[in-house]
């Protein structure tokens, strides 16, 4: 029986700890992988024990974003990705590529992600989708879809403006630079830096647990809703953008660029 590609430790709480399970590819981001993300996290939402989650990454890396394999793989199939970005599960505003991020969010309880080796594109974006983010110094820290003549899609419309101001945002989107965790403690990606992060979180987590647990849900319900905007619009304006660029020639172009290691040539 293979390995499932997300773990659950101790999922009746009160701390759940929750593992992206590719260690040997650096727990980059297959469909599959996103896919049982999302049926992690709604399962411990509806968990009445629990009071904290840690999310982190196996074998000493949070997730390099997208797998290329999974990236070429949508290229056969382009017009039933952009229908699935647009068209949500019913009673989602959130769709199949933003939930594994979104989800996190629907979790009534605090969410702790400990940042390791690196934390790309699709990882970034799910370690935002966290409460609290704790980084090893020397960790690396990219919202990288800008690579790949692409924007990022899953929720971080919801995430990046309760931490960054626009115009730092707009950079890190558009430049898809790589980031050191100091630097990125320092422009408020990271909440703290340790040198060992999952004992970090895990200790963090286990602290909010054992507060009053009314109050720390209603504590996180407070600051969701304070620095919460219209989710639905946002979500879908994602979507549409990033539907539109999917596919286009200049998006091609920029991907053919970086695997032939070439500068790109844009119509």
């Amino acid at each position: 029986m293979s390995e499932p590609l997300v773990r659950i430790d101790n999922s009746d709480g009160p701390v759940a700890e929750v593992w992206l399970n590719r260690p040997t590819k650096k727990n980059a981001l297959t469909l599959e992988l996103l896919d049982e993300l999302v049926a992690a996290g709604r399962m411990l939402r509806d968990k009445p024990g629990l009071r904290a989650v840690v999310l982190a990454g196996e074998g000493g890396d949070f997730s390099a974003g997208l797998d290329t394999t999974a990236l070429m793989a949508m290229a056969g199939k382009l017009e039933d990705i952009k229908a699935e970005m647009l068209s949500p599960e019913d009673g989602e505003i959130a769709n199949r590529f933003q939930l594994p991020a979104v989800v996190w969010s629907q979790v009534p309880v605090p969410v702790v992600a400990a940042l390791e080796g690196v934390c790309f594109g699709g990882g970034a974006q799910l370690a935002l989708g966290a409460d609290f983010r704790i980084a090893r110094p020397d960790s690396r820290f990219s919202i990288m879809e800008g690579k790949w003549g692409l924007i990022p899609d899953m929720g971080i419309s919801q995430s990046l403006p309760r931490l960054l101001p626009a115009d730092q945002a707009k950079a890190l989107i558009m430049t898809a630079r790589i980031l050191q965790g100091t630097e990125a403690f320092r422009l408020g990606l990271v909440t703290r830096l340790s040198d060992d992060p999952v004992s970090e979180a895990r200790a963090f987590a286990h602290a909010l647990a054992g507060r009053s647990p009314e109050a720390i849900r209603a504590g996180k319900a407070l600051v969701d809703a304070i620095y919460g905007s219209d989710s639905a619009a946002n979500l879908r304006l994602e979507a549409e953008l990033q539907a539109a660029l999917i596919g286009s020639p200049n998006m091609i172009e920029t991907v053919m660029a970086n695997v032939q290691k070439r500068d790109p040539n844009y119509s």
